[in-house]
């Protein structure tokens, strides 16, 4: 995209009838570009493990897809799929969604209690995991009658559980039925977060996810053939969805996967150097780490695009990515489990650091209030997607089974996200924090994005979360949680120090009035700080 408000105004969506994302993207690619990789995996160490060229990814689907139907797993029928960043989750995806079967992801952090909460309401008919999620699911397996087929990467763990490497080995690489699915039809569901409430389940359609997602991919991450675009993302996220499956084989790209374990910013720098890696995605507790790291030390000349999402990134880690690497600006982009990326820093537009960017093509994004108005430049209110008269691609077909939730987020002709934002004068989102985030304190309203901003500019500290804690005589006091740089120790006075910082930043009354140290903050799988957690910690229900 070189003209941004020229690209808005031709873009149209294209959605036929029948649509099925593994055979209309993959199989087109295999059949067009046979030999181009399609995935590369890696080790734990950063050393190559296997990879793929279209052709064989192709064919290892096909494979999967006949396993599949051969247990009798048919169309619309969900599969529960917990595996680590490997090749196996990418075959096990692509087999089912290639056949119409409905991939329901998890990471592998469940617990057994968590994975029971998933199958049972998804009411899926098979499992797919490793050993360790194996011995997760036999533990609550009696519980859940459904569950008809249990399948392995890895040796059989027990009886009753199939190896995938048998049901591979015995599968055709044939093709499969020419013509499975209809573009509305259900392709996968994700469950949310659950930081507030039990996780709801995002439906999301062949049409929604598959081809809504050329959009990220091409717009947003900039990918075109010969990229090697790399994601850190668990499996059981959506933003694996976002960067690791479809978009990126529909600009012809190669998507890098590593079984990474616990983020070792030396490692990820060394393994973009080593592999060439040309476009990379990091949520921004990723970031924060690298840029401790000595960025100097590795060559990092054939990075060219570098996006972040999951949470907006501080204009100050930009700043010091951008200074490191010679040149490299972080391009934030936005969207949720409900949607593709709906808003976004493009190559073409000027970078305004901390920005959530301009909306998509595609997509109409607007700040609105409780009633569907849309507010004035520089009023905060809710980020809503229009739907009304006609509802644009990439976006979720609803919270399945729970029609009440649904009926929440969709009013007055909008889709309400949830998160809360100003749009200023040229156009570009500011997010300002969840609904459920944004602190009330003697009639302000404040949002914690700005003031853990502020924060981290402060040279003793990696990381801020900022939270409303109750008060009697200001309804709500700013309270932040901060981890501090290693060899730097918490004090009163270093408090005190923070405190004066903000007040230089930020309007004085937006300063954290409590500062708590502390040596980790609660997150989900994707990186994204629990701040209801750390609301219940105020309050005593979650320890101290």
């Amino acid at each position: 995209m070189t003209d941004y408000d020229a690209e808005r105004a031709r873009f149209r969506w294209d959605v036929p009838e029948r649509f099925n994302a593994v055979l209309d993207i993959l199989e087109r690619r295999a059949e067009h570009s046979p030999d181009d990789l399609a995935l590369v995996t890696l080790r734990r160490d950063g050393a190559v493990a296997t990879s793929f060229t279209f052709r064989e990814l192709s064919r290892a689907s096909r494979r999967m897809g006949h396993a599949l139907s051969g247990l009798g797993v048919g169309r619309g029928e969900r599969i529960f799929v917990m595996l680590p960043r490997i090749a196996e989750w990418y075959i096990a995806m692509l087999g089912a969604i290639r056949i119409g079967a409905v991939p329901v992801p998890g990471t592998p952090q469940l617990t057994s209690r968590d994975i029971e909460y998933r199958i049972d309401r998804s009411e899926a008919v098979a499992a797919i995991t490793d050993g360790d999620g194996a011995v997760k699911i036999d533990k609550i397996a009696e519980r859940l009658p459904a569950l008809a087929h249990r399948i392995a990467v890895g040796p059989a763990p027990s009886a009753g559980w199939h190896t995938m490497d048998d049901l591979l080995a015995r599968a055709s690489d044939a093709p499969t039925p020419a013509d499975p699915t209809a573009a509305d039809d259900m392709m996968l569901i994700y469950f949310t977060s659950g930081t507030v409430a039990y996780p709801k389940m995002v439906a999301h359609t062949q049409a929604s996810f598959g081809l809504g997602h050329t959009v990220t991919a091409r717009y947003w991450q900039d990918l075109r053939p010969g990229d090697l675009h790399w994601t850190l993302s668990d499996t059981g996220w959506a933003k694996a969805a976002w960067s690791k499956l479809f978009g990126q084989w529909a600009q012809g790209a190669t998507v890098l996967e590593m079984d990474l374990g616990k983020s070792d910013p030396e490692l990820i720098l060394d393994t973009l150097a080593r592999h060439g890696v040309t476009t990379f995605c990091a949520p921004p507790t990723l970031y924060r780490s690298l840029v401790v790291a000595d960025l100097a030390r590795h060559d990092l000349s054939r990075l060219r695009h570098c996006v972040s999402a999951g949470e907006p990134l501080n204009p100050e880690v930009i700043r010091i990515w951008e200074d490191g690497t010679r040149g490299l600006v972080v391009h934030d982009g936005y969207g949720q489990s409900e949607t593709v990326n709906v808003l976004a820093n493009f190559r073409c537009l000027p970078v305004r650091n901390g920005s959530m960017g301009k909306p998509v093509p595609g997509f109409d994004v607007d700040v609105v209030d409780d009633d569907g108005t849309r507010v004035s430049v520089g009023e905060e209110g809710h980020v809503a997607i229009h739907v009304e008269p006609e509802r644009p691609l990439g976006l979720f077909a609803g919270y399945w089974r729970d029609p009440d939730a649904t009926a929440a987020a969709f009013r007055h002709g909008w889709y309400y996200t949830g998160d809360r934002a100003r749009r200023d004068e040229d156009g570009y989102f500011w997010f300002e924090g969840r609904q459920d985030d944004v602190i009330t304190s003697s009639g302000y309203r404040i949002g914690p994005f700005e003031v853990e901003s502020a924060l981290v500019e402060h040279p003793a500290v990696v990381e801020a979360a900022v939270v409303g804690q109750d008060d009697p005589a200001r309804t709500q006091i700013v309270t932040a949680f901060v981890l501090l740089r290693p060899g730097t120790e918490p004090s009163p006075q270093l408090a005190e120090e923070l405190q004066e910082h903000v007040k230089r930043l930020t309007a004085p009354y937006k300063y954290p009035r409590e500062i708590r140290f502390v040596t980790e903050l609660p997150k989900t799988v994707s990186g994204k700080i629990r701040r209801g957690e750390l609301r219940d910690r105020l309050r005593g229900t979650a320890g101290s």
